[in-house]
């Protein structure tokens, strides 16, 4: 599996911005996309995920911020992110998880830089 992330960049706090994360290669077998975030000095944290059945998952520092949307059977998973925050600054990586085997994914990160 290989996944595409794109749609990082530079925002003035309040604003927003969308990432869009697109996989490809053995994809029959993956169950969730999310994205996960890693600040500087911070760990890895999840972001957001939605399921195969449409379920979706958010971080509690991102809830009613940020939206999650797309389809899982189709490969295409995008995360709309509004009313930006400084501490929303990070590397945003996009992950897929499989069932079987159960394995995860990375892609290969995109910089959001949120301005205060």
């Amino acid at each position: 599996v290989q996944l595409q992330a794109s749609g990082g960049g530079l925002v003035q706090a309040g604003g927003s911005l969308r990432l869009s994360c697109a996989a490809s290669g053995s994809t029959f077998s993956i169950n969730r996309i999310g994205w996960y975030r890693q600040a500087p000095g911070k760990q890895r944290e999840l972001v957001a995920h939605i399921v195969s059945g449409g379920s979706t998952n958010y971080a509690d520092s991102v809830k009613g911020r940020f939206t999650i949307s797309g389809d899982v059977a189709k490969n295409m998973v995008y995360l709309q992110m509004n009313s930006l925050r400084s501490e929303d600054t990070a590397v945003y990586y996009c992950n897929a998880q499989t069932l079987r085997p159960r394995e995860d994914y990375w892609g290969q990160g995109t910089l959001v830089t949120v301005s205060s």
